[in-house]
Formats: structure tokens, C-alpha cells, sequence
């Protein structure tokens, strides 16, 4: 099933908030990046700060010692005095001391990473720290969900030569970055909830601001019928784009209005052509005949003749037969042209249709009628020619060998009264079912193709609708829905 898209204004309005929540989420992301970035920044700054501080303090060892200063002896010099667990309390952190090719020599107290200070240092990390212009390595990894810094660099006498590897490893504690960045999306969150529930406010305002312009134009659009006085759109403080579409409207509707009378003056030309043609074919058929009589009547006439009496009674009842017939066609053609004014007064259906029905000599109509009372604002005149023209054709619609059949309902729907005709007649072929309304259509030997659409137009002025069901050869059912009063 076809699911209807969003309006303009709601698609406005949630794309606003979209927009406000995605800023948010934005802001909120690149502060996290931030904050991590600077923590890991500040910690790399502090490793390295406390790293020379602890050079510092070492070289002053090496001063001081009275050993000699090898790499042999470096185990020696930092224990005399317990020198290495003094400063690791000072610079409180682990101090690990390697020889050059990274055997273990002495280290300060229990590390934190076991692992690397019994395997020793990694050839890698030598081979890394030896091609680094400052000598020196820093490794970032996590364990165990910590985050640990370690740095390797070297010891050296008073001529820069190497005598041990340093190893400094750092535990990064981000607890206080952690509730920074905490604090931070609260205070984040709370005012965005504050701003959100600003911009729901100047979201819905600004989406109707935006759309009226367009559901003015969409309402007029909507109410545009051809036939009648169509309003233009006057608007004021309107933006570019909808003047467009306003200007637009109202062109459309100067040419609509053109168009509309241009095609009322071509339909009622065409309708008042086809009208002539069809009064001028059916005076002609009767006129025949007529102009015959009266040749043979003067060709023939004997004044001496015994029964010359009996044929001028003949040649006379022919004649006014002919007129008789043409003032039929006549009088039918007035009332289809010229349909009397409007009398509208309440009427109860199941009455006058029963009264227009006693009218019919004709054996098998049966009426029935739900309720004995149902009100409807109409004519009484023309709703005795409506049910009058549908039963006579239902009448005329029943071959002679067929007994008559003919079923006339009145019932009440809703806010409609509906009156239906049922007849077993021949029924109506498929190539006919869209000329059944139109004016000088029948199928009939005789007649005009007058009455299917007088009655539809008269239903139709009073805003009722005609339909018909039909089975060949089994009958037709006509549906005449009316509204009640």
C-alpha cells in the first residue's frame, strides 16, 4: 500500500530538530576527541618532564659515586645508600635500569608491568630508540583497561657515553579528565535540552510561517473547478519562490476562466447543432408520408367517385396522424430545451413515488418502499417525470413474449434516500453503457433518446446521482441516490 509522505511543515519542523540534536552530538563528539587528545598530550608532557628531572638527579649520582662509573657498576652506585628507592619515592615511580643491550641491572621496587622487566627490553625498542634523533623511545599501550606510557632512554657519563638504558614506565590516571569531560556533558546536555525545547518552539513557529503561502495556494488549488468563479491569491510579506507560485495561480486561473468560457460557447454550439440535425431528421420522417397522401389524394380525386367520403376520412386521419406526431416531437424537444423553474418543497418519496405509479395500466409493477416516510427537498413535477421516464422505459425494455417484471424500491441510506428500478428486459450491450445519458441516444425504433437525460440532469440539479447495473438478456436496474432533507 502507497503510504503518504510527510508534510512540508512537519519535514521542516523535524528536520530543525535534526539539525539542533546533530549540532549536539557533534559538539559533544569533538569535545571528547578533545579532551582525550589534550590528556594524552598533557601525559606524554609529564612523562618527559619527569623523565629529565629524574636525569637530572641521576647524573648528580654519578658525580657523587665514588665507584668507578662503568656499566658494571651502575647496580652498585644506585644501591649504595639505597639511592634508587630515594628517588623513586621522590619522583614517585618505578625506576628500571638496563645495560646496553637490555639486561635487567637494578630497578627500584615492584613494577606495575612485570612482563617487560623480566623478559628485559626488546631488541625493536633498542633498534627504535638508537635511530631517534633525541635517543629516546616512547611506547602507548593499554593493559587490562589501563592506559600505560612507557619511555626508554639512555644513561651517560660526563663525555655522553652510554652506560645503561632508563626505563621510566607510566601509569596514565585520566580519572580527573574522566570527570571533566563528565561535567562537561552534563552541563552540555542541559543546556541543549533547554535549546531544544527553544527550537521545538521557533521550529514549529518558522515551519508555519514558511508553509502558509504554499497551504494557501494548495487550498485554493484544491477548491479550483473549472465552470466556476475561481479567486485569485492576494499575499503579502511573501518570500520570492512562493510570489512565484502565486503569480502562477493566478495566471493559471485567467486562463482557466478563458478556457472555461471558450469551451461553454463550443459545447452549447455543438449541443444546439446536433439538437437541429435530430428536429430537422425527425420532421422529415413524418413529412414523407404527408406529401405522399396529399399526391395520391390529388392524383386520385374523383368527385363522382361512391367513396369518395371514406377515402378523404382515410387521406385526413393520415394527415393529422402525421401532425399528431410531429407536435409530439415538437413538445419533446420544448422540454428537454426548456426545463420548468424549480419548485422545491419537502416531499415524502414513498408517496408521490406511489401516486406517479397508479398512473401505469400495465400488469406486474410492484413497489415497495422500507419506511413510510422519507423527506427529500425536490420538485414534485420533476420527480414524477423522473420515476415516470424510468419505469416507461423499463416498460419498453420487456419484450412482448416476456411477462412484465418491473420492481420499483424505495429505501433510506445514511444521509440518502434511493429509489431503485428493476425490470427483466433485454438488458443494455457493453458498446452502449457510456451513450445510456447522452441527448439523442436510444435504441429504440421510435422515439428521441430524450428521457435517460432529462432525468439525469434533473437529479442532478439537486446534487443527486443516476447509475445502472445491467445483464444481457437478464435486465437492467437503475439507482437514483437523492439527499434527505
Amino acid at each position: 500500500m502507497f503510504k503518504r509522505p510527510f508534510s512540508l511543515r512537519t519535514r521542516l519542523f523535524i528536520a530543525m530538530l535534526l539539525l539542533v540534536m546533530m549540532a549536539s552530538i557533534v559538539i559533544a563528539g569533538i569535545t571528547t576527541y578533545r579532551y582525550k587528545n589534550e590528556a594524552e598530550e598533557y601525559h606524554k608532557e609529564r612523562l618527559e618532564r619527569k623523565e629529565m628531572a629524574i636525569k637530572q638527579n641521576i647524573n648528580y649520582v654519578l658525580k657523587r659515586t665514588t665507584y668507578p662509573i662503568t656499566t658494571k657498576n651502575i647496580p652498585l652506585i644506585f644501591k649504595e645508600n639505597g639511592r634508587i628507592y630515594e628517588m623513586s619515592a621522590v619522583h614517585r615511580m618505578p625506576l628500571i635500569i638496563y645495560d646496553l643491550e637490555g639486561e635487567l641491572l637494578i630497578k627500584s621496587n615492584e613494577s606495575f608491568i612485570k612482563d617487560s622487566v623480566k623478559q628485559g627490553i626488546p631488541d625493536i625498542v633498542i633498534s627504535k630508540m638508537n635511530s631517534s634523533p633525541k635517543k629516546r623511545f616512547l611506547v602507548s599501550y593499554d593493559r587490562e583497561g589501563e592506559r600505560f606510557q612507557s619511555s626508554y632512554s639512555y644513561i651517560t657519563d660526563n663525555k655522553f657515553k652510554p652506560l645503561a638504558i632508563l626505563n621510566l614506565p607510566y601509569l596514565q590516571n585520566d580519572d580527573l579528565v574522566k570527570k571533566d569531560i563528565l561535567a562537561f556533558l552534563r552541563s552540555l546536555v542541559e543546556v541543549y535540552l533547554f535549546m531544544l525545547l527553544i527550537c521545538i518552539g521557533l521550529a514549529y513557529l518558522l515551519s508555519n510561517y514558511i508553509t502558509r503561502s504554499i497551504t494557501t495556494i494548495s487550498e485554493k488549488i484544491n477548491k479550483t473547478r473549472i465552470g466556476k468563479q475561481n479567486k485569485k491569491i492576494k499575499a503579502t510579506y511573501i518570500s520570492e519562490e512562493v510570489s512565484v507560485l502565486v503569480e502562477a495561480y493566478n495566471s493559471m486561473i485567467d486562463q482557466l476562466e478563458e478556457s472555461a468560457i471558450k469551451l461553454a460557447v463550443s459545447e452549447r454550439e455543438n449541443a444546439w447543432r446536433e439538437m437541429a440535425k435530430q428536429v430537422a431528421h425527425e420532421i422529415k420522417n413524418p413529412l414523407t408520408p404527408m406529401r405522399l397522401t396529399v399526391q395520391n389524394f390529388h392524383r386520385k380525386f374523383d368527385p363522382n367517385d361512391p367513396n369518395i367520403k371514406s377515402k378523404l376520412t382515410e387521406y385526413s386521419d393520415t394527415l393529422i396522424q402525421q401532425i399528431d406526431t410531429m407536435s409530439t416531437i415538437a413538445s419533446a424537444f420544448s422540454n428537454f430545451a426548456k426545463m420548468p423553474e424549480r419548485k422545491d418543497e419537502i416531499l415524502n418519496v414513498s408517496e408521490v413515488v406511489g401516486s406517479a405509479l397508479e398512473i401505469f395500466a400495465e400488469k406486474g409493477i410492484v413497489f415497495n418502499a422500507s419506511a413510510e416516510k422519507i423527506l427529500i427537498n425536490f420538485d414534485r413535477t420533476q420527480l414524477i417525470r423522473v420515476i415516470t421516464n424510468l419505469v416507461k422505459n423499463a416498460l419498453q425494455a420487456i419484450p412482448e413474449d416476456r411477462t412484465n417484471e418491473v420492481v420499483v424500491t424505495i429505501s433510506r441510506q445514511a444521509n440518502d434516500a434511493y429509489i431503485y428500478v428493476k425490470d427483466n428486459g433485454v438488458g443494455i450491450d457493453l458498446e452502449n453503457k457510456h451513450q445510456i445519458f447522452e441527448p439523442n441516444f436510444t435504441t429504440k425504433s421510435s422515439g428521441m433518446g430524450l428521457g435517460l437525460a432529462m432525468v439525469k440532469s434533473i437529479i442532478e440539479t439537486y446534487k443527486g446521482t443516476i447509475s445502472y447495473s445491467s445483464v444481457k438478456n437478464e435486465g437492467t436496474a437503475f439507482v437514483v441516490r437523492i439527499p434527505l432533507h
